[in-house]
């Protein structure tokens, strides 16, 4: 008994150890996931519209946010706010920033939107359109993945949060973003919208717009072999999701920049509906798919995979 006393101790001891550092899965909870989105899709927010003081009031929040993960802001703006006019009305994005380690000068943009349709005629006295899969789910996981990546702490590329605002109204905020870049920096785009209920694929599961233009969607795949998660092709091709959100700017200059999404949109009743709530999503799956994000994605923020370019642009 006596001389297998202390191997037994040093297998506790780095079982303890193991034990204690948080995986994916703590760091990304589902009740983090829900407090996050049940404020973004309340009432209180009105819908959402761009422009209105209740977008701004939804930017404020995300902000608070990220200044609570601690992120830097973009550039040279004095806040997280990126304020932009167009057609004589004043919107704001919302930009943090981590800053990478050795590849610094290296760039991965997350991106989702959260302006949502505002209020429409009302159903059953409900007149709200809360967007809670369009897409407070995708600004969801943009602040949750943001906690992640700066709680690890490891990432040799700098990495850009960014919550575009007008993406309803014709993409304004994404292209007023990506109008102020170096294309040739950013090394992908993962932009999020609707993870919030399960995909045509089952659970576990979601799928990337245009996949075969670029080999990130085999990246995030390679990255997530083993941890019963799968990325998967667009399955509605007819639908050009692609270009209907606010990926497609970054994709237009040639960066690998594509959306992540679970929507079924030929099914879903609930789109751009008053009927869009947080009751009616799978939070646990969902949590799921930001998992997913962050263990693919995870070879293209160390440095090691690069994606290739655009194709077809």
């Amino acid at each position: 008994m006596k001389s297998n006393y202390l191997p037994l101790c040093f297998a506790i001891f780095l079982c303890v150890l193991s034990c204690s550092s948080p995986s994916v899965a703590q760091k990304i909870d589902s009740l983090e996931v829900r407090r996050v989105i049940e404020y973004l899709a309340s009432d209180e927010m009105q819908g959402r519209k761009a422009g209105s003081p209740f977008a701004l009031k939804a930017a404020e929040f995300i902000a608070t946010e990220f200044e609570k993960a601690g992120l830097d802001v973009y550039d040279k703006l004095e806040t997280y706010l990126q304020v932009f006019e167009y057609n004589g009305k004043t919107y704001q994005n919302v930009v943090g920033v981590l800053p990478g380690k050795n590849l610094k000068n290296e760039i991965v943009l997350f991106s989702a939107h959260y302006d949502h349709i505002g209020v429409l005629r009302a159903v059953d006295g409900d007149s709200i359109a809360n967007g809670a899969d369009d897409d407070a789910s995708g600004v969801t996981a943009l602040i949750t993945l943001a906690q992640y990546f700066k709680e690890k702490n490891d990432n040799e590329r700098t990495l850009i949060f960014a919550a575009f605002t007008a993406e309803e109204i014709g993409g304004y905020g994404s292209r007023y973003f990506a109008d102020e870049i170096q294309a040739r920096q950013y090394i992908a785009g993962i932009n999020i919208e609707m993870i919030g209920k399960i995909s045509k694929f089952g659970q576990n599961a979601a799928f990337i717009t245009g996949f075969e233009k670029s080999d990130l969607g085999e990246i995030l795949n390679q990255n997530v072999e083993g941890k019963k998660f799968r990325f998967e092709p667009d399955p509605y091709p007819s639908q050009n999701l692609f270009y209907r959100s606010d990926n497609a700017r970054f994709a237009q200059m040639g960066i690998p920049a594509h959306t992540v999404s679970s929507v079924q949109i030929d099914k879903d009743r609930y789109y751009h509906s008053v009927n869009d709530e947080v009751s009616t999503l799978d939070i646990v799956n969902m949590t799921a798919v930001i998992q997913g994000i962050a263990f693919g994605v995870s070879s293209i923020v160390s440095g090691q995979d690069t994606p290739s370019r655009i194709k077809d642009r």
